[in-house]
C-alpha cells in the first residue's frame, strides 16, 4: 500500500509510544484483501495484530476507489468473498483482544464524560473512546446527570466491546 516504513518500524514506533506514554490507549484501522495480499500476508496480518494487542481496532476491506494509486497501478483480484472473510477473521481475533483488555478493567475506576441517558443507563465514554465509534459505559443510576458532564465511575462488568459501572 505504498507504506513509507517497513513492519519494524512500525513495532518500534509502537514499542516507543508505549514506552514514552505507558497508559497510551493504541488504536488503528487496518485493510483486508489488498490488491496481491498473499494468505502468508493476511496470517502475518493477524500475527501482528495478536503480538501487538491494540486497544482499539477496525478492519475494512480493499475497496478499489478510482483515481487511488491502487486503481491505478492494481487489479483487484481478491474476491469479496476471500475479503469479508478475512476481515471477520480480524474482528474474531480483535474481539478476543478486547474482551480481555475489558476484562482486566473490571474493578478500576475511571473518568467518564456522559453523553446521553438511554433506558436504565447513563452512556458515557473513556478518555481513550471516540464518540460513535469506540466502545460505551454503561452507567447504572438513578441520579440524573446532565451530557458532557465527568464522572467517576468504577467498572462493574465487561463485554467485548463495552463497559458496566457505577458512580463512586
Amino acid at each position: 500500500m505504498r507504506r513509507e516504513h517497513d513492519s519494524s518500524a512500525t513495532r518500534q514506533l509502537l514499542d516507543d509510544i508505549r514506552r514514552m506514554v505507558p497508559d497510551a490507549a493504541v488504536r488503528t484501522t487496518v485493510i483486508a484483501g489488498h490488491p496481491g495480499e498473499t494468505e502468508k500476508e493476511f496470517r502475518e496480518l493477524l500475527s501482528f495484530i495478536e503480538e501487538q494487542r491494540f486497544d482499539r481496532l477496525g478492519a475494512f476491506r480493499y475497496s478499489h476507489e478510482e483515481n487511488t494509486y491502487g486503481f491505478l497501478n492494481y487489479s483487484d483480484g481478491i474476491s469479496e468473498k476471500t475479503k469479508e472473510k478475512r476481515v471477520a477473521q480480524i474482528m474474531e481475533l480483535q474481539q478476543g483482544i478486547s474482551a480481555e483488555k475489558n476484562a482486566a478493567l473490571t474493578g478500576t475506576v475511571m473518568k467518564v464524560i456522559i453523553d446521553r441517558k438511554e433506558g436504565l443507563f447513563h452512556i458515557g465514554r473513556s478518555q481513550y473512546d471516540s464518540p460513535e465509534v469506540d466502545q460505551e459505559i454503561l452507567i447504572n443510576s438513578p441520579k440524573k446527570i446532565e451530557p458532557g458532564t465527568f464522572v467517576d465511575v468504577k467498572i462493574t462488568g465487561s463485554t467485548e466491546f463495552d463497559l458496566y459501572a457505577e458512580i463512586v
